[in-house]
């Protein structure tokens, strides 16, 4: 039965967030906001929805582990699943952006991340805090320096997103609102019992049911982007998900409470993961084709993370 609440609570987030992110781009064109600003910030935000709410609500019940172990598997599965997994179907050619911005502030981001759990092992509001400005610089960044967005950044249904009624946005923004509560409330219980039935820790379950399960949406896009060979998939918007995982999911969920008593497998474990797998990308993308992303290089991510949840669930 915990499974199955685990089952119905990612379907309810995935769902609430779809329709929390038609509300939040149908209300920010009525304002006639930029489609740059609402492709780089309505949009990412909407799309974190999920992941800021499960990570809040476990943070506010008292479980850190699944509120940081959540993010940690998520950065973790972005790039050694769904990567490695869309690479398995086609090659990515990296875009300029990847060296000039997205990994250095994704590297940034996590080795920030690492030393303020090395430091005392906790997370404060403090350090919430700096990741919010880190954000806030960073979406700036994004937005100066992109002066056009392709329509299926934004929304893949941009049309009848933007011609929706006010009745129609708030409907969605009250559907999203209650699914994105409910979902959350299945999920964190549901893995919170499942743990302790099995006898786990919450970190495992965090790391990976919980995890895997808030990467499915992203995995899937990506699969069926690569597969219809569309230009939209790229590894910027891979990392770019790491980043707000780290930067705005985590850093808000601190900035409402803080969070403590980690279990000491991620400090000792998880983080130095969290951290490799970010790394690595470098030499990849340079070995053995300059700026490519292929095959071989899906085989060894999907391998790496294979030996991920082997040294977690062990």
């Amino acid at each position: 039965m915990n499974f199955l609440y685990i089952v119905i609570g990612l379907v309810l987030l995935v769902l609430g967030g779809n329709w929390l992110l038609k509300s939040a781009i149908g209300l920010s064109l009525k304002f006639n906001i930029s489609k740059i600003i609402v492709g780089l910030t309505v949009v990412s935000f909407a799309t974190s929805a999920p992941e800021m709410i499960v990570s809040v609500k476990a943070a506010l019940s008292g479980f850190s582990d699944i509120a940081l172990g959540n993010i940690v598997g998520s950065n973790i599965a972005n790039i050694g699943l769904v990567l490695g997994v869309v690479l398995l179907i086609n090659a990515i050619n990296l875009e300029n952006s990847f060296l000039k911005s997205d990994w250095p502030v994704a590297m940034i981001a996590t080795i920030l991340l690492f030393f303020f759990l090395i430091i005392d092992g906790v997370l404060s509001r403090t350090e919430g805090f700096i990741f919010v400005i880190i954000l806030i610089l960073y979406l700036l960044y994004l937005i100066k320096t992109n002066t056009k967005i392709e329509v299926d950044e934004i929304h893949p249904d941009l049309e009848r997103v933007e011609n929706l009624s006010y009745k129609m946005i708030f409907l969605f923004l009250i559907l999203g609102g209650f699914g994105l509560w409910l979902g959350s409330e299945l999920l964190v219980n549901g893995a919170v019992n499942l743990a302790e039935n099995l006898g786990v820790s919450k970190r495992i379950i965090a790391i990976t049911v919980v995890s895997i399960g808030t990467s499915i949406p992203e995995l899937a896009s990506s699969v069926i982007a690569s597969l219809k060979k569309e230009s939209a998939i790229s590894i910027g918007n891979i990392i770019g998900s790491n980043i707000f995982n780290i930067l705005s999911v985590l850093g808000l969920t601190v900035l409402i409470k803080p969070i403590d008593k980690i279990d000491i497998r991620i400090l000792d474990q998880d983080i130095y993961w969290m951290l490799g797998f970010v790394f690595v990308l470098l030499p990849l993308v340079f070995l053995p084709t300059r700026n490519s992303l292929s095959f071989k290089e899906g085989i060894i991510l999907l391998l790496m993370y294979c030996a991920f949840l082997y040294y977690t669930i062990s």
